[in-house]
């Protein structure tokens, strides 16, 4: 085939509810050279049945393990991927039918190390969702913009083989965030292209990881730190400054949403404000906290 071979992670953990629908949409691609690799890491549901299904196909590659955490079973997927690109996706979401064929088009341009694109969303149930997308987008160099805030939906990720080969895995050492760590490495010698198609559909519900803001946070600071330590000079001091005060707002608002509360919101909005006086969402947070409109 002239089609480069390309390698999907889908690493689950008692997912086997929406497992198998999961399947069917990334074996149902329009592209053809691919494999699908599933790290079932200790799962204690019905995934093995779920799978029995699907390792007939011989695009198909369960691997089962001891429970070892998220990352450790990406980067289990990972070590198997013989594709040159690699894809990903949460074995509770979905692909459309042509996400492989739009991305890899992008991939003409070496610079290029990653390729994401826009998501839509469904409910536990399937249902579509209507959701308004926050983030703007990027393509090029993204550093700048990265380090402000993760605008890339991890599943609609293809990248290059190289990428690990160069710049490694996940970290292992974060239970959450693993995919922003990712891109920060990764932008320092690569581009990233957008597409807007809606290659990825997100599904919402209430046992998914995502909705621990306490957690999320509390990595997003460690992998912050870890990052500007290791390249000091990449990010201008300005841009990190509003990186931190971003950081220290998003939290302080989602705990006064979340929890009710007020002086803990507070003090993370004054500590936003020693990072950057004039970050003019902070004053906007703080004025929604002392009138109660969060």
């Amino acid at each position: 085939m002239n089609e480069p071979f390309v390698s999907v992670v889908i690493a689950t953990y008692n997912m086997g509810q929406y497992l198998a629908e999961t399947m069917r949409s990334v074996l149902a691609q329009s592209y053809n050279n691919y494999e699908v690799i599933v790290i079932d890491d200790g799962s204690e549901d019905n995934t093995s049945e779920v799978m029995a299904e699907f390792i007939k196909d011989p695009r198909v590659h369960y691997l089962p393990q001891e429970n070892r955490g998220q990352p450790k079973a990406k980067n289990a997927g990972l070590k198997a991927c013989q594709g040159e690109f690699i894809a990903f996706c949460d074995a509770d979401d979905l692909w459309h039918v042509d996400k492989l064929k739009k991305q890899l088009v992008c991939f003409d341009d070496p610079k290029v190390g990653v390729v994401y694109s826009e998501v839509s969303y469904i409910d536990e149930n399937g249902q579509p969702l209507e959701k308004p997308q926050p983030y703007a987008r990027y393509s090029g160099q993204i550093t700048d913009k990265l380090i402000h805030k993760n605008f890339i939906p991890f599943g609609t990720a293809v990248i290059r083989h190289e990428c690990i080969d160069k710049l490694g895995g996940f970290d292992e050492a974060l239970p959450m965030g693993i995919d922003w760590d990712l891109w920060l490495r990764y932008s320092i010698e690569y581009e990233f292209q957008y597409i807007p198609d809606k290659t990825y559909i997100y599904r919402i519900w209430s046992g998914q990881m995502s909705s621990n803001y306490r957690g999320r946070y509390a990595n997003a600071e460690k992998i912050m730190n870890k990052f500007l330590q290791q390249h000091p000079d990449v990010v201008a001091r300005d841009l990190v400054s509003a990186a931190w005060a971003d950081t220290y707002t998003n939290l302080a608002m989602a705990i006064a949403k979340g929890e009710g509360k007020i002086w803990q919101p507070f003090t993370y909005l004054l500590k936003s404000m020693r990072y950057d006086p004039g970050y003019w969402p902070t004053w906007k947070a703080l004025i929604k906290l002392v009138i109660r409109k969060v």
